[in-house]
């Protein structure tokens, strides 16, 4: 039986009235892949649209990577300037750095020589000092060796009685006597006339005339008392009594062991020790 046109107006009512109909229709018609063609439209929209998603994440990826390499740009840039800054300020300290270190090396040469200077001028002046020192002593015992000869009967007074300093004529006289009289030699005579002083007195204890000879100095040590002894020994050759005499500010430790030992008498500041005292 042919299928005309009303035929297909009713089937197309039918279809309209009867929508089920219509997806049994088309399984009839179409085949497998047209069929499956919506589900794959939706699916490639799907996939469409992720991918526009996943782009539009890369885009933005891509726009975060390059201002992240503007940025980096920025840095490495400001980098670059701090890193010629410091090298120019490096630059700049080396440079002061030399110049101090020369400034500081002349500094020194020249401390240097003012040291080297100031050493000549210091053992100069320790010369100098060291004359002036002798100097100083040597009137000090000027002084005092005047003292004793001048005041005999204040410093000599508790060890004789009518103290008297030969002077120079009549120690001359007395010891060319004893030449004469072959009582003592030139070389006695040498030896005496460097006492310091020499005292004529009357011995407290005996009343017995006694001749002192004084060796003085500011502070007597052994070798004061050694001259004493020895000088003393000479002038008795002369028919004499003697006593050797050490006098001064002090008397060292030595000298008045020295003193105790030969039998030395010290004055000093018009205190008389025995050599047998201490």
């Amino acid at each position: 039986m042919p299928f005309n046109v009303e035929d297909f107006q009713d089937l197309i009512r039918l279809l309209q009235e009867r929508p089920e109909w219509r997806a049994d229709l088309r399984r009839l018609v179409l085949s497998d892949e047209l069929l499956a063609l919506p589900e794959l439209v939706r699916e490639l929209v799907q996939a469409q649209q992720r991918t526009e998603v996943r782009v539009g994440r890369l885009e933005e990826a891509l726009a975060a990577l390059a201002e992240a390499q503007q940025r980096t740009e920025v840095r490495v840039g400001r980098l670059e300037e701090s890193v010629e800054s410091l090298r120019a300020e490096t630059e700049r300290r080396f440079q002061e750095l030399a110049a101090g270190q020369l400034t500081l090396t002349q500094h020194m040469d020249d401390m240097r020589a003012t040291i080297q200077s100031l050493e000549e001028s210091t053992a100069t002046l320790m010369v100098v000092v060291g004359r002036l020192q002798d100097d100083v002593g040597e009137l000090k015992g000027s002084d005092l060796e005047r003292r004793y000869r001048e005041r005999p009967f204040a410093y000599f007074h508790r060890l004789i009685r009518q103290a008297h300093s030969l002077s120079g004529d009549e120690l001359n006289a007395m010891l060319d006597r004893a030449v004469a009289a072959q009582q003592l030699t030139e070389e006695d005579v040498d030896e005496i006339v460097w006492a310091d002083a020499i005292v004529r007195g009357r011995r407290r204890e005996d009343d017995q005339e006694v001749y002192l000879v004084v060796e003085v100095s500011w502070g007597v040590g052994p070798y004061d008392v050694q001259r004493a002894d020895k000088r003393a020994k000479s002038l008795a050759k002369a028919g004499v009594t003697t006593l050797p005499v050490v006098a001064g500010m002090w008397v060292t430790p030595e000298g008045e062991a020295a003193a105790q030992a030969i039998k030395v008498w010290r004055v000093t500041n018009g205190r008389v020790v025995a050599p047998e005292q201490s």
